[in-house]
């Protein structure tokens, strides 16, 4: 075995081990270091910057609009195509669900737990950026859900991009609805988030 590999270049894994470098992982699952355990961690890291980078412009974007355009007539970006006019909605994405605020606010702190799991075995860059588009996405409204008005947990989430005929929403729901496309297109082109591919 250990000559087969070593004539068609296969690392054999280390002796006593069982660790598989290509993956990061031994015979029992766990993690190992290896080539594939920084490839895990690196992904893992563009998760969370992504995530980052979506909380930071969604926070930043709802203190502004607030601050300037709250209880103000709406800024119209394209003519009246797309406006800028502060809402604040108690129900999901674009304004659906307002019966449901608490409820709305677990099931984003489930999303979160549920891709902190994923994340453990996760090798793929798009998956890591379609996870970090959700994460950050889903702390940004929570954040609004926690701290907002009229309560802890049944807070208003900031909504301010107003296109014409369209439900207002912000740059969380977009970031969330941009990653739930992308994790449909790796899903039907066969990619796992840890970087395996199937075909049905």
């Amino acid at each position: 075995m250990a000559e087969a590999e070593r004539i068609t270049g296969t690392p054999e894994p280390e002796p006593g081990t069982g660790a598989d470098p290509t993956t990061g992982t031994g015979e029992d699952g766990t993690a190992q270091a290896g080539p594939g355990a920084g490839r895990g961690r690196r992904r893992i890291l563009a998760l969370l910057l992504v995530a980052l980078l979506v909380y930071v412009l969604d926070l930043g974007s709802k203190l502004l609009v607030v601050a300037k355009l709250e209880h103000h007539a709406p800024i119209e970006v394209i003519g009246t195509l797309l406006q800028f006019t502060v809402i604040r909605n108690r129900g999901a994405a674009f304004g659906m669900g307002e019966a449901l605020t608490i409820f709305l606010t677990f099931i984003a702190a489930a999303v979160i737990v549920v891709i902190a799991r994923i994340a453990r075995k996760l090798y793929s860059l798009p998956w890591a950026i379609a996870l970090g588009l959700l994460l950050g996405g889903a702390f940004g409204n929570l954040t609004d859900r926690i701290f907002r008005t009229p309560g802890v947990f049944e807070g208003a989430v900031v909504d301010f991009i107003a296109p014409a005929h369209f439900a207002v929403f912000n740059l969380a729901d977009s970031a969330i609805v941009c990653g739930g496309i992308l994790i449909v297109i790796l899903s039907f082109r066969g990619l796992d988030p840890d970087g395996t591919v199937h075909h049905d």
